[in-house]
């Protein structure tokens, strides 16, 4: 499990904007039955239960299943299997008991009449793990015959880790509910490291024009002076949230060429595949704003005066508080 900020923004007037890659259990992302598109290419396209990142102010996007190569999921599972911290008793209601302690938690092992798992009896981590060596037999032989990786794959999410980018100006609320005592283990895990990210990172100012680009290095933004070379970056952050890497999900470099093919399926589409857009975004700028007021010494007397500031393009927002939105502006058919 990791959090990882690869873009930390803050406007001229103080609005923070921050956008993480994080790696976690796949049960946990699941967890709700609320459904939301995550992403949305051919390749990527992606309908789920949301679970720990469902909250309207988060954007996201998350690596699918039905994207990745079979042989890569399974050694991905060898190498870094999900797997619960916490090992609760079984009680009424949503949260776990008591942790077992010793050989009470230990399982009758279903695989030793045939020899396939030696021990009578097996840890429960050794069950778990046991469990997906048996799944892997059970996905290879699935595609030897040829079975696409759309369903291959899903006999072996429940060891998976999903690879999720989210980028929000509004925290408070997620970190309320998931640093809950109540909230379940691995959710509070991914929450702490999320918190102690954002805590010990420090926001790139950022002005009028300027934008908040996830996964563009600085080089590659230092280099984009021309009005098309703006336009590159937006897309490759754009491609390469969707991948939610700086490489393809096949493992390829993600260069302009390939960004650039990925993009046209975006936005070729017959329905526009938006959530990608959603992670960029530049600082909108305020205007101060005058109403009338009623003078106290009569009803009929009226007078106008400076009440405050606003926002300019709050349409184009999106559920970015202060910050012009990428996906506002494809919607609004406006140049990217």
């Amino acid at each position: 499990m990791s959090a990882k900020i690869i873009a930390d923004s803050i406007s001229p007037i103080g609005k923070r904007i921050t956008t993480m890659e994080l790696r976690y259990p796949r049960f946990i992302h699941a967890e709700e039955l609320t459904h939301r598109v995550l992403s949305s290419s051919p390749q990527i396209i992606e309908y789920i239960a949301d679970g720990v990142m469902y909250d309207e102010n988060l954007s996201r996007n998350a690596s699918s299943s039905r994207a990745i190569p079979v042989e890569r999921m399974i050694q991905d599972v060898i190498d870094d299997p999900a797997m619960p911290i916490y090992w609760g008793k079984n009680q009424s209601g949503m949260q776990a008991g008591e942790e077992f302690e010793g050989f009470d938690g230990y399982i009758k092992n279903p695989w030793h009449a045939g020899l396939i798992v030696q021990g009578t009896i097996l840890s429960p981590e050794q069950g778990w793990l046991a469990g997906r060596d048996q799944m892997i037999k059970l996905a290879r032989a699935y595609s030897d015959v040829g079975y696409h990786k759309q369903i291959v794959n899903r006999l072996l999410e429940t060891w998976l880790h999903i690879n999720v980018v989210v980028t929000a100006t509004e925290w408070d609320n997620f970190f309320k509910l998931r640093l809950h005592k109540d909230a379940q283990p691995e959710i509070q895990q991914l929450a702490r490291l999320m918190f102690d990210e954002m805590v010990s990172s420090t926001p790139i100012e950022l002005g009028s024009g300027e934008w908040h680009l996830p996964y563009v290095t600085e080089d590659e933004q230092a280099v984009a002076v021309t009005e098309a070379g703006q336009r590159n970056v937006k897309i490759l952050s754009v491609a390469r949230c969707a991948s939610v890497s700086y490489k393809t999900v096949d493992g390829l470099p993600m260069t302009l060429e390939r960004a650039q093919a990925i993009y046209e399926k975006l936005v070729g589409a017959e329905v526009f595949h938006a959530s990608p857009f959603e992670h960029q975004a530049t600082p909108d700028t305020q205007s101060s704003y005058r109403r009338q007021v009623k003078y106290h010494q009569g009803p009929d007397r009226w007078d106008t005066r400076f009440d405050g500031l606003d926002f300019n393009r709050p349409e184009l927002h999106g559920n970015l508080q202060g910050w012009i939105q990428n996906r506002k502006i494809m919607e609004s058919k406006l140049a990217l």
